[in-house]
């Protein structure tokens, strides 16, 4: 019998590689997107999947509409990946972002919880939550969220949890640190970086702004991060999970290495604190030491490497 994925958030970076992955594995792959009038194609079509998902509209704010897609599609599994996901945007935004980032969650669990309990679930949460901790984090360290979105993401996964300890469901929360790939959207820091970047090079700016680029942040390649979210609905029971790299690296080095490997001046290089963040974690990593003795997931990867491939898709995808 072919397994029935729905995936929320399709469109974005890490729902398209992980659609690509479930069709590479033979499921039926259901994509849940906001709006046919608003939708962005462009990682679907890159990874060559348009005509090969089925694309629903739902809003997941709205349980009757959750409902009704899981009744008449029966899915096998849920990957939870629609939210707002700028923590700069969360300060601007705290309402909705809390709001759609906890909301979501309820009414799929309820759903499935009403409609469909042997759907296995996957909440996509965020290294965010821990806030300020001890380090390396692991998925016993205490959870202190220090942004709004960080607060949402927090809420979800205890939702999530909650829902496996009282109603026994298949509910698991994938910690994901930061992981990158071509498909990641613009607004995001090492994208902005790689295209302004380019930009400079090509003659067409001549400066990057940024703002406090002495924090670091334990960085990864998203379509290795996606294969742990699959492995983590696989296992024989749910449980929470860290993925990450397991080292962290400073923003400044991450530019410095972009502008060695296009050849520009750190002169270019201009701090405007109109970028700082109101709160901000100086250091965070993370230890995937459980990832890799349960789940079997492998990751080996310097964001280095990761950068130099980033680059290279950038300028041949910008010819």
């Amino acid at each position: 019998m072919i397994k029935v994925a729905i995936i929320t958030g399709i469109t974005g970076q890490d729902g398209a590689y992980l659609a690509q992955l479930l069709h590479s594995k033979g499921y039926r792959v259901i994509g849940l997107i906001r709006s046919y009038s608003h939708i962005n194609f462009k990682g679907l079509e890159y990874l060559k999947l348009k005509d090969k998902v089925e694309l629903l509209e739902c809003d997941l704010a709205d349980l009757s509409q959750v409902m009704s897609i899981i009744k008449e599609y029966n899915p096998n599994e849920i990957y939870n990946l629609a939210a707002q996901s700028s923590v700069s945007l969360s300060f601007r935004q705290p309402i909705g972002t809390i709001q759609f980032n906890i909301l979501s969650v309820l009414n799929l669990l309820e759903a499935i919880r009403m409609l469909n309990p042997e759907c296995r679930f996957y909440q996509a949460s965020s290294s965010e939550v821990f806030g300020e901790a001890k380090l390396p984090i692991k998925e016993t360290s205490g959870i202190n969220p220090i942004s709004p979105y960080s607060i949402s993401k927090a809420s979800a996964h205890w939702i999530t949890k909650n829902y496996r300890d009282s109603y026994g469901l298949f509910s698991c929360s994938g910690f994901l640190f930061n992981h990158e790939s071509y498909l990641r959207s613009d607004n995001f820091f090492i994208k902005k970086v790689i295209l302004q970047a380019i930009k400079i090079k090509n003659g067409e700016a001549e400066t990057l702004e940024v703002g406090n680029i002495d924090i670091k942040r334990d960085f990864g390649w998203a379509p290795k991060y996606v294969e742990a979210m699959y492995l983590m609905l696989q296992q024989p029971h749910a449980d929470d999970y860290l993925i990450c790299s397991n080292h962290s690296v400073s923003l400044r080095s991450i530019i410095e290495y972009v502008f060695n490997y296009l050849n520009i001046s750190l002169d270019c290089l201009v701090i405007n604190e109109k970028y700082f963040r109101p709160t901000e974690i100086i250091d965070i990593y993370g230890d995937n030491t459980k990832a890799k003795a349960k789940l079997g997931w492998e990751y080996e990867m310097s964001f280095y490497d990761v950068l130099t491939i980033l680059i290279n898709e950038e300028i041949e995808n910008g010819k």
